[in-house]
């Protein structure tokens, strides 16, 4: 399973990233939209979790690119900072699948990730 995730906060990252490995996940870092845009087109994760606010490209337009150039139903988690209620339903309308609040626990990224899996997988 190979997982992207799209984040310009670095310590969020990390955490993010050491519970995924930690569950036993292929791990892609991008530290901004752009990246991540590279990524998704190099590696075709199995399942993404990106910011919606990060440098060069938000995680709007990674849901818009993947949903119109990608797979069609690759999980897309989104995440978001208090407050972003509009933000969060546009980001539904473009295809998302789920999103996480900030701060949130690991173990709970770590469910929500395994759901969606599963829920791919049938």
């Amino acid at each position: 399973m190979r997982i992207l995730v799209a984040e310009d906060e670095i310590m969020m990252l990390k955490t993010i990233d050491f519970r995924l490995r930690k569950d036993g996940y292929e791990v892609f870092l991008a530290e901004d939209g752009k990246e991540a845009l590279e990524k998704i087109e190099e590696l075709s994760p199995d399942l993404i979790i990106t910011d919606i606010m990060m440098p060069y490209a938000s995680g709007l337009e990674i849901i818009g690119f993947v949903r119109k150039n990608k797979d069609k139903k690759v999980p897309i988690i989104i995440l978001s900072a208090m407050g972003q209620e509009d933000v969060v339903l546009e980001a539904f309308q473009l295809g998302a699948d789920d999103y996480i609040t900030k701060p949130f626990s690991p173990n709970e990224l770590s469910v929500r990730v395994k759901r969606l899996i599963a829920n791919n997988s049938h």
